[in-house]
């Protein structure tokens, strides 16, 4: 077997370390994030943690970021998909809650929560923090666009902001995922309904906004 070149190994390392942050976060918090537990958590070298994260902050903000950016790949194919189907705002809006039902809280998506918590703790993750929400924003406004939102922008962060609040009481709650398809429809048809009329579809029972609103 050919060797792994020392960068990979690197590399490798430095992902397992990140992973074994946010799996002891998500298990037991913040408080509960140790090098000597990383280290048993990932299975490296007390010395390969403190290599690669000189500080707790460096390890906090890249595992913040790092699940970041995989969760913001992942519906950016969403995304994509939306868009090179056709797909309406009322599939548009069951497609999420189809993704979102299918997203068990393992650890890793409860440590989210408790990294944006403790960056309102400690202002060093501050910056992270908006460079996630920044990036949820982005693709907010790239699947609003996609579903003919006008002004997709005035409506991103509000967007995101919902889809968070009820990820978490689903976290808290064990609710059903129907509650984000229902909230993604209000929201939108009163979005698009300013500029487009009432031809939206909407979900049975979904409450429908008067238009302007």
């Amino acid at each position: 077997m050919t060797p792994m070149p020392t960068a990979a190994r690197s590399a490798a390392t430095r992902q397992r370390i990140i992973e074994a942050v946010l799996h002891i976060i998500g298990r037991d918090g913040v408080a509960a994030v140790t090098n000597r537990r990383i280290a048993k958590e990932a299975g490296v070298s007390l010395g390969s943690v403190t290599y690669h994260f000189a500080t707790q902050h460096d390890l906090l903000r890249e595992s913040l970021l790092h699940f970041v950016r995989d969760e913001t790949r992942r519906f950016t194919a969403l995304a994509d998909q939306c868009r090179s189907e056709g797909i309406d705002i009322a599939g548009a809006a069951a497609l999420a809650g189809r993704v979102a039902g299918g997203i068990g809280f393992d650890s890793e998506h409860i440590a989210t929560f408790e990294l944006y918590v403790e960056a309102g703790r400690d202002e060093r993750l501050r910056e992270a923090a908006a460079e996630a929400f920044a990036a949820y924003d982005r693709l907010a406004v790239q699947i609003l666009t996609g579903l003919g939102v006008p002004d997709a922008e005035r409506y991103a962060a509000t967007t995101v902001a919902l889809v968070m609040g009820l990820q978490l009481r689903r976290l808290a709650t064990g609710g059903p995922a129907e509650d984000l398809v229902d909230a993604l429809l209000l929201l939108a048809r009163g979005a698009v309904a300013p500029g487009h009329g009432n031809g939206v579809p909407v979900r049975p029972g979904v409450p429908v906004p008067p238009a302007g609103r």
